[in-house]
This record gives structure tokens, sequence and C-alpha cells, in this order.
């Protein structure tokens, strides 16, 4: 009798495996705890002394192996079959209930996200919190129209980043011109270098790109850093104004002739104002992102990003100019990027090149990919994920490379497209069939 057909070998099976696969998995674990979690020096007056964490280290090891356990079980559930009337199964039921409710999750987001300042548990740490999530948030969208969208690799996202930034800072500080008109500028000269990277990169496809882009990015860090008499080198750029409400300043006291907030609402004074307008105006930024992001996945130039995402052959097959495309799609990924510089730059009131080192983008492509290429929602999650929760578990910054590299892994190997991968189609089409069927969704 084969195993295929023998009941007892066919029920030991799956326990062998499982067993098998958690003494691999707490074996793989032990040899890279020991060095990680089990030792650690530790100074003591003079001398360094070696200490061990043999407790710690074994509940780590437990916790992986009963992980990958309960991994394994969830993974030979029984699969939810179509059902006999033609019904697509429980993940095709949870992605129509994502797309039928994400308006209104995101409606509800955005109200949460208007009233948090006036939360009992609000205070100023919880609004820099926030301002620092929607950076990352609108750093995330603006990179999504260039990877997830377009599917082009960038590896230098953070160089329109410091453009932005920088563009602000020397305007502001040279010509005294304020905010408001610096913000379109600012996002005007990150689009001119986000084009000015299109054009020798027309032809590169994947790793190449991902190189040229790489090397695109440390080219402005360097020039930022080596230019002294433009940008002040290393030293950067301090005193940069902060944006007016109106003309009125957050400040106690205003020169003659100005107004300050305080006085124009007859209220008293806080520094608090001024950290509540910050947070209300990076959320307006990255609304607008994600308001033309949205509309332009329904207009030609958004079909156009994910007709070139898809097959790039296909894509000039249809009349598509590959070209426009693509620097359509670094212009306006850049122009999001300057926004967010010259927002970040006058909210520190200083800017540097140690800002805008390669780990930016780093974080930011990990943001774009793990969220899931293309979706909105999946940026605002891996966000969530990567700057809020350091926030809280503050007590595991020493690990914090460890599990940001550890979740990347498990992302990958478990959901290669991401936290939320699925891609909403532009375009629906209705099958050839007996009317009032309910239309196939062309992925």
């Amino acid at each position: 009798m084969s195993e295929s057909t023998n009941p007892i070998r066919a029920a030991r099976s799956p326990l062998k495996t499982i067993v098998i696969d958690a003494c691999l998995t707490a074996f793989v674990v032990l040899i890279l705890a020991i060095p990680f979690i089990g030792l650690k020096s530790d100074s003591v007056g003079t001398s360094l002394q070696l200490v061990t964490r043999w407790p710690l280290m074994f509940a780590v090891i437990g916790a992986m192996v009963a992980g990958r356990v309960l991994l394994n079980l969830w993974r030979m559930r029984p699969s939810a079959a179509p059902s006999a009337k033609g019904g697509k199964g429980v993940g095709a039921t949870l992605s129509a209930w994502g797309g039928s409710h994400i308006k209104m999750i995101g409606v509800v987001a955005f109200v949460a996200a208007v009233a948090l300042p006036f939360m009992p548990f609000s205070n100023r740490y919880v609004v820099d919190i926030a301002t620092t999530f929607l950076i990352y948030v609108m750093l995330g969208w603006g990179l999504n129209i260039v990877v997830g969208l377009a599917g082009l690799l960038d590896l230098g996202y953070v160089a329109f980043y410091a453009v932005g930034a920088y563009t602000y800072a020397l305007i502001a500080t040279q010509l005294g011109w304020s905010f408001w008109l610096c913000l379109p500028l600012a996002g005007l000269f990150a689009a001119m270098f986000g084009i000015m990277l299109g054009f020798p990169v027309l032809r590169l496809r994947g790793d190449y790109l991902a190189i040229v882009t790489l090397g695109f990015g440390e080219i402005i860090r360097i020039v930022l850093t080596n230019w002294v008499d433009f940008t002040k080198g290393p030293d950067g750029i301090s005193g940069i104004p902060r944006p007016s409400f109106f003309g009125a300043v957050f400040s106690r006291s205003a020169p003659e002739g100005v107004t300050t907030f305080a006085d124009l609402f007859g209220i008293a004074y806080s520094s608090q104002h001024r950290v509540i307008f910050l947070y209300f105006l990076i959320l307006a930024l990255a609304g607008v992102t994600n308001l033309f992001t949205l509309r332009m996945r329904r207009l030609p130039t958004g079909r156009a990003w994910e007709a070139l995402r898809e097959d790039e052959i296909a894509c000039r097959s249809l009349g598509i100019n590959p070209t426009n495309v693509k620097l359509s799609a670094f212009a306006l990924g850049a122009m999001f990027a300057g926004f967010a510089g010259a927002f970040f730059s006058t909210r520190q009131g200083f800017v540097s090149p140690e800002s805008f080192t390669f780990i930016e983008s780093a974080i930011i492509l990990a943001i774009v990919v793990l969220g899931g290429m293309g979706s909105q929602t999946g940026v605002v999650l891996a966000v969530f994920a990567l700057v809020i929760l350091p926030e809280w578990f503050r007590e595991f910054e020493q690990y914090r490379m460890f599990l940001f590299g550890a979740a990347m892994v498990l992302i990958m190997v478990l959901k290669p497209t991401g936290v939320m991968g699925h891609r909403e189609p532009t375009i629906r089409l209705h099958p050839p069939g007996k009317p009032g069927e309910q239309p196939e969704v062309v992925q």
C-alpha cells in the first residue's frame, strides 16, 4: 500500500513534517540567538565582562518555534473551496470587502487625524510623532507613483527630498521669501531633477535602474556636503523661517506691523499652536498627495503607468510612449518629495546632508514594498509599523534593525506582494453572458 493510500502514514506525515521543521527552526534560531541575545558585553569599572542571558534567549527560541508550528498548522488547514454557485472563495470575499469599505475606512481615519491634536491624551510629543508619521506617509505615496504604479525601482528617492528641503532653506534664508512662495518652487525644482534623472535611465530596467538611481542619490548628497560656499557643507543651514498663518506668526511677540497668531484669534499664546499648525499643514499636503494619486490612476496617464509596470513591450505595441510615461512618473514622484522636503526644512529650522543618507531611501522603499506596491492603504500600514511602533517600544531599540530585517524577510516569504498587495483594477470589463450578471474583474 502506498503512502498516499495508507491512512496511518497520511495522518502521521503532516505531524512528522511539523516536528522536523520545528527542530530545524530551533537550531537556526539558537545559532543566531547566541551572539545576538545570549551573550552581551558589559563594562564593569575599567574591565569588560561577558554577561549571559540564557533565559531570555530560550524564551525567544520558544516563541520562534511556537510561531513556526502555528504557521505550519495554518498552512495545512483545508482551503476554502469555491462554492457551487461560482463563488471565488474566502480570498476574493475579503478583497471585495476591502474594496467596498476602503472609502469609509479612509473617511474615519481622516476624521480621527483631524481630531487627534484635540484629544485628551494628546500632547506635544504625540503631535510631533504624528507629524513625522505623515511625512513618511507622504514620501511613501510619492515613491509609490514611481515604484508601485510605474514599476521603476528607485533607490535614490531621498535626493528629491533633499532638493526640496535645500530649495526652501536657501531661498528663505538668502532672499527672505515666505514658505508659501517657496513651497511650489521646491516641488518644481524637485520635479526638474526627477526629469534630469529620468532621461539617462530611459533604457534601463530592474537592477541597472536601481544602481543608477542609487548613484544619483549619493551624488546629490556629496554635492550638498562639498559645495560649502553654496550649501554651507556639513555645517548645514540654520535659522530657516517658520511658516505663517496668513501673515500671522507663531510667536509671543511680533515686530511692528506683524500680527501674532494668538492676537489674531484673541487667545492666550501657547507654543503648542505652531506644532498643531505644522501637523495640519502636513496632513493637508499628504491628503493632496493621496487624492492626486488616486485621481491620476483613473486617468490615461495613470493607466499608462500600470501598463508600463506590467509589460513595456506590450505598452509600446499599444502606441504608448514609454519615454513620456517614465518621465511623468519620475517628475510627479519627485515633486511630492520636494513638497515634503520643504515642509521638513521649515519644521526643523535646520537642514544638513546628514538628514538625506541612503538609509532614508531604503526606509521609504521598504515602506512601499512592505505595504504593497501600488497600495495607498498599505503605505499607511507600513509607516505605522516602521515609524510608530519603534517609538512605542523603545526598550527594544537595540534590536530595531534586527526586527526590521526580520519583518522584511517574513513579508517577502509569506506575502511577496506586500501587506496590501491587492491591485485594484482601473478598468472593469463585462463578460459576455446574461444581462445583469456580476461583471468579471480584470486584474
